[in-house]
């Protein structure tokens, strides 16, 4: 007999709870633009909106809600690539690479293609540590920036990875000689003499070349083979006289530094003599533009919008039809 009377107060406690619940639901989705469906227009400037203001996680999510929300719009393809910029300004590289590259499977002839190319090897050479680190990510920073000087060599973004590259491979020399330094302290003279070859043999124009010049004199001396150990220093003076290295090899020797060392008869093995550095002369920037710097530079402001008819253009975004400005570089 008392059934009757609880039911109507439980249904009632359960009607009661459930409506804070709803109300939250409806709140929370009010304010959760990723996971609304949403007009086109009303994502892209919300995503653009984060993105100027600094909040590149929410805004990468944004980018990825446009595509995935409308995949066959205009905008979808320009908010790829969006996001893996949004992806790199927040450091998130590894999501940045994806996105690069899952633009490329999809658009490979895009006028934009050679943006995404940049991204990747930007957010690989970023990732570069020292020398006293694994160099996986240094290699592939130079295969990602070799990539896009083959691809695209006419245009801004190859201009600027030849002079990272020369970077990245001065870094691969230094893994070297830091690899060779330390066979050579434990008198591992042989390792030590292979890794200091390899330096003259691949990296020729880097820094690391007088160096390691030296050091394949002190190794072929300690190893027994003067001869070898003359070529060494023979070459280290006919292209370094004015160095340290120099000095040391030339001592190492028993020779006086200030007769250089007669080079060897002609048909013999010698090392290679390095080629000088060449340095790439480069126009004046505009006036007021940012002065050049070993630091890797950041890609400028997005990519440009894609030109539109009608109401395909999102609030806030304007379409152009010139090209993507380089990263670090002044538009032209």
């Amino acid at each position: 007999m008392r059934t009757p009377l609880f039911r109507p107060l439980t249904l009632g406690l359960l009607a009661a709870l459930a409506l804070p619940v709803a109300g939250c639901a409806r709140n929370s989705a009010k304010g959760d633009l990723p996971y609304v469906a949403r007009d086109v227009g009303t994502l892209y400037s919300a995503a653009k909106q984060r993105l100027d203001q600094g909040r590149y996680k929410e805004a990468a999510a944004l980018f990825d809600e446009v595509e995935r929300q409308h995949p066959y719009s205009v905008w979808a393809r320009r908010a790829q690539l969006m996001g893996a910029f949004s992806y790199y300004l927040n450091r998130d590289y590894t999501q940045s690479i994806q996105g690069a590259q899952r633009f490329l499977s999809v658009h490979p002839g895009n006028r934009d293609a050679p943006y995404a190319y940049y991204l990747v090897a930007m957010s690989y050479y970023e990732q570069i540590s020292d020398v006293s680190r694994d160099q996986k990510i240094t290699q592939q920073a130079q295969d990602a920036l070799g990539e896009l000087m083959r691809r695209y060599p006419n245009t801004r973004y190859a201009a600027d990875a030849r002079l990272k590259l020369d970077l990245v491979r001065d870094h691969l020399a230094g893994k070297e000689m830091e690899v060779g330094r330390f066979y050579e302290r434990r008198r591992q003279w042989l390792a030590a003499t292979l890794r200091f070859r390899r330096v003259i043999d691949q990296y020729q124009t880097t820094t690391h070349t007088p160096e390691a010049l030296m050091r394949l004199t002190e190794t072929y001396l300690a190893l027994g083979v003067r001869g070898e150990a003359r070529k060494a220093a023979a070459v280290l003076g006919a292209n370094y006289p004015g160095t340290e290295w120099y000095q040391r090899a030339f001592k190492l020797m028993g020779e006086n530094p200030a007769t250089p060392i007669a080079p060897v008869a002609p048909g013999q093995n010698i090392v290679p003599p390095p080629p000088r550095p060449q340095v790439e002369v480069l126009e004046p920037l505009p006036e007021g533009a940012a002065q050049p710097s070993n630091k890797p530079a950041a890609p400028a402001p997005a990519p440009p919008t894609p030109t539109t008819t009608g109401g395909d253009n999102p609030a806030g975004a304007t379409g152009t039809s010139g090209g993507t400005p380089a990263p670090g570089l002044p538009p032209a």
